[in-house]
């Protein structure tokens, strides 16, 4: 029995995440016409507000549907005014996925990332505005971390590590505080009486 247990585990870390979409999430993703946004899931609809309180699981990057997903949830950030990053949580799919426009890169593009999970996150923080895309006409300003360490998959499973600095590390820190059910006028709530030191980097993009 004990060599069995370890054949399972042994199998179990080759293979990786192996957890699937369920039925209703694969519903969910397959609705309607796929070449079409999916719609952003809101504060003020209580089931939606449910959906973006959850904490999201992982899922396996060679899920069939992931692609399908993760197309979606690009037409849906595309379709936004102005988005930058966008959660699986904000179209009703509590699963650790991720897109982030990569403004530290040439051309801006916008990137998906598997389960990602921040390894470490600078004691450096810089305060800066941010809205929600799930969230009407809220906009305030934040603490983040100015730079972090990042790991995550891509869909051939392969895991990556890489630093970030800047606006695109805040928008990392937004979009996996999603993924823990975290909106950002809870965050706001938590942080009123805390001082930190400032600095300065939202300025980059708006020249």
């Amino acid at each position: 029995m004990r060599n069995f247990t370890f054949l399972l585990l042994l199998f179990a870390g080759i293979s990786g995440f192996s957890q699937k979409f369920s039925k209703e999430e694969k519903d969910l993703i397959l609705a309607g016409d796929l070449a079409t946004a999916l719609p952003i899931y809101q504060t003020d609809n209580i089931e939606q507000h449910r959906i973006l309180l959850a904490q999201s699981e992982e899922i396996s990057p060679k899920d069939k549907t992931l692609p399908v997903l993760i197309d979606r949830m690009k037409r849906t950030l595309a379709a936004t005014d102005g988005g930058v990053g966008i959660a699986a949580p904000q179209v009703g799919i509590n699963r650790r996925v991720i897109l982030v426009q990569r403004f530290d890169k040439p051309d801006y593009p916008v990137e998906y990332f598997i389960n990602p999970v921040i390894l470490w996150r600078s004691e450096l923080l810089n305060k800066g505005p941010e809205g929600d895309l799930s969230i009407e006409n809220f906009r305030d300003a934040f603490y983040r971390s100015y730079s972090i360490r990042l790991e995550y998959y891509d869909l051939s499973n392969k895991k990556h590590d890489e630093m970030v600095e800047g606006f695109t590390a805040v928008i990392f820190q937004h979009e996996t505080d999603h993924l823990s059910g975290i909106l950002i006028p809870d965050k706001l709530e938590k942080e009123k009486d805390i001082q930190y030191k400032e600095v300065k980097v939202y300025q980059k993009i708006k020249n």
